[in-house]
């Protein structure tokens, strides 16, 4: 057995890399710019905790990699806890803008010249967490960019990333094997779900919730649970997206809690990002006007574009178009409710 050594906080932080990690361009330089410590300081700690975020997300996608994720397993429990850990990380970083807009226009300007090229477009690990979420290079604004201001090794580290499942992969994986549909009836065809008297019923308490001006939607409707003229592109397929709007409509029943609250705390992923891409492309704006940016980019008109484009779950929230009141929910069979409240659920998930 090893002997036991005394652990010393800055030797275990190394504290004396950490914080000897700043190296303003200005000091070299000789030139005066005081907030060049809080600008270093500030990407640092952004660096940080990406790092943090795809420790996370590396760690649920190899629990979605399973062959079997039951709903309401301590793996599954485990997916929703970390996906959690996540946002609140995001909201973290949303925050931390404030700590930079401390500076003023000017106060960049001190040192700003000195960073060229450097750029937060090099962020090879930001690329990579939109990676790990499902962000695909073709679906990507300002493809030629993306990768053009990056080293060699940075770019085949980013294309080796992308090569991976991601999390919106395994999520549609996961989502076509809930075996709801084992446990509604065996009135329909199960080769045919439009068919099925659940999917009937609630077709028609959707058409019927529709405004004139809406009726349109049951094209959606029919499109995406059931894959009439789809879209080649889309990323969730009619399977995964019918499970998906089951666990939303029922997810009162204790055993949809945890797939519930995944599926929307990828949402809420989603909106933190792009709150946060707003921020930046304001605070961008607010700082530089319209001059490009230190990596030569359109500055805020680059951002705006990349923030209209970047989202990974949309045809989750795409789904919420196609809800209907409770008071409008087909009722599920009697066995199947007590499944989903755990009465009897061993028989349930031993279906996924």
């Amino acid at each position: 057995m090893p002997e036991k050594t005394d652990v010393y906080y800055s030797d275990y932080l190394r504290l004396d890399a950490v914080l000897n990690a700043q190296n303003p361009e200005s000091d070299k330089k000789g030139v005066e710019a005081h907030d060049e410590m809080l600008f270093i300081i500030t990407h640092q700690a952004y660096e940080l905790w990406f790092k943090q975020i795809i420790y996370e997300l590396d760690s649920i996608t190899d629990l979605m990699e399973a062959p079997e994720v039951k709903d309401n397993s301590p793996a599954m429990q485990t997916v929703v806890h970390r996906t959690e850990r996540i946002i609140t990380i995001l909201r973290l970083l949303v925050d931390q803008i404030n700590v930079m807009e401390t500076m003023t226009s000017l106060d960049f300007l001190d040192f700003r010249d000195l960073l060229r090229p450097a750029s937060g477009f090099q962020s090879v690990q930001w690329k990579a967490l939109e990676a790990r979420l499902g962000l695909r290079f073709e679906d990507r604004h300002g493809k030629g960019y993306y990768t053009s201001q990056l080293r060699e090794e940075d770019v085949s580290s980013v294309k080796d990333t992308e090569q991976r499942p991601s999390l919106l992969e395994l999520l549609n994986l996961w989502l076509e094997r809930m075996p709801y549909l084992d446990f509604l009836d065996d009135r329909a065809d199960r080769s045919d779900p439009g068919g099925h008297p659940f999917w009937q019923d609630y077709k028609k308490a959707y058409s019927e919730s529709l405004l004139r001006i809406e009726q349109s939607n049951t094209v959606l409707f029919d499109a995406l649970l059931f894959g009439k003229n789809e879209n080649p592109d889309r990323r969730l397929s009619s399977a995964a997206c019918r499970a998906a709007l089951f666990i939303v409509l029922y997810r009162g029943y204790p055993l949809l809690q945890m797939p519930y609250r995944l599926m929307n705390g990828l949402l809420e992923i989603d909106e933190l990002m792009a709150t946060w891409r707003t921020r930046h492309m304001n605070m961008v704006h607010r700082m530089i006007g319209a001059r490009v940016g230190t990596g030569n980019s359109t500055g805020r008109a680059y951002l705006k574009a990349a923030l209209d484009k970047h989202y990974v779950f949309s045809e989750l929230a795409e789904l919420n178009g196609l809800l209907v009141a409770r008071k409008s929910l087909p009722e599920l069979p009697e066995s199947l409710a007590r499944m989903l409240g755990f009465s009897g659920f061993e028989g349930f998930l031993e279906k996924k």
